[in-house]
């Protein structure tokens, strides 16, 4: 991925001097704050880091259903993706990620079964389960975020639209 690229896709975090942990968040032209609770010596003024990371599976598991529900044609009405994390000291991987999904709409087993299957397939999942590469660059005066299209791509890309058919297996 070129640099370039990397900006397009980028989340910015600066201190804000207000704490010691509070952190303002920009990305995709949107702002907010991240912090720690309070007992860990931060404001509380907004999710932790695994609160986030937990709420990005939590949307993009959402987002996938939908997509899929929709190109199948299913009479789902509404999804509930609801994600905690803790950690099991001693086991491995120690962070875990309990995911709970809801669906309102006339879907029957099989249909809720499918679903549940599929979203293993939503892409953070597969990035958590998979073996994500973190490159660290020194860097200054870093362009602005900008809209990302890419998670939505990469969505895309996991349907064949062209023949109606619908493969959700591993890339």
């Amino acid at each position: 991925m070129t640099d370039s690229q990397d900006a397009l896709n980028e989340a910015v975090a600066r201190e804000t001097g207000a704490g010691r942990y509070q952190a303002q968040i920009s990305t995709a032209g949107i702002e907010f704050l991240a912090d720690e609770p309070v007992d860990a010596g931060g404001l509380g003024s907004g999710p932790t880091p695994y609160q986030l990371l937990a709420s990005a599976l939590a949307a993009c598991t959402t987002m996938t259903l939908r997509l899929y529900a929709e190109r199948k044609g299913w009479p789902l009405r509404n999804i509930r993706t609801a994600v905690g994390h803790h950690r099991e000291e001693g086991r491995s991987p120690a962070d875990v990620f309990v995911r709970r999904v809801s669906f309102a709409g006339e879907l029957d087993a099989e249909q809720r079964a499918r679903l549940i299957e599929i979203a293993d397939r939503c892409p953070v999942h597969r990035t958590l389960t998979g073996a994500a590469r973190v490159e660290t660059k020194v860097g200054e005066g870093l362009p602005p975020a900008s809209p990302s299209t890419t998670h939505m791509v990469d969505m895309e890309a996991l349907i064949d639209v062209g023949r109606g058919s619908y493969d959700f297996t591993e890339r």
